[in-house]
């Protein structure tokens, strides 16, 4: 019997969270504006993510791309979800994303790299459509949305979506 093996793209993805001034309960996220990498440039995504490079865990990644991306060190880092997922179903596209979520850590984030980020802004995890002036990333939003749910597994850009595990 033969299979059809792909090669699956596992990257990392940093959620900077923090109390929102003046509501009680309610959290703030740190996202970026894509600007200059080729990929959904003038969306808002995770504040610091990447792909996870050879011999190197998620963990690893994510803390990486934080000081790559953010200038921040000592993430108190939380796995939150793994999703997988794929464009069109091609199988030439087939990813994995592990995403985090840190509430510590030592530095003030910044735009490090301002050739791939036109910015940061804060915005309240419980109204990002009305803390954005324009679209975030599309498998980014299905993650924020499952942020405390517990929900450990999503699918994204397959037939049956948001499935769980």
């Amino acid at each position: 019997m033969t299979h059809d093996r792909f090669v699956v793209v596992p990257a990392a993805y940093v959620f900077l969270l923090r109390p929102a001034p003046g509501a009680p309960g309610v959290e703030e996220v740190l996202l970026q504006l894509r600007r200059g990498t080729g990929f959904m440039d003038e969306h808002w995504a995770a504040g610091a993510a990447g792909h996870v490079e050879r011999g190197e865990t998620a963990y690893d990644a994510a803390r990486r791309e934080a000081a790559e991306e953010l200038g921040i060190t000592d993430l108190d880092l939380r796995f939150e979800l793994t999703m997988q997922r794929t464009r069109d179903g091609a199988p030439i596209d087939e990813r994995v994303d592990f995403f985090f979520t840190a509430r510590r850590w030592s530095g003030e984030p910044r735009v490090v790299e301002a050739d791939r980020s036109a910015g940061l802004r804060w915005c309240r995890l419980d109204r990002l459509e009305d803390d954005l002036p324009g679209p975030v990333v599309p498998h980014e939003r299905a993650a924020l949305a499952a942020l405390g749910t517990g929900t450990p597994y999503l699918t994204h850009g397959f037939d049956r979506e948001g499935a769980t595990a």
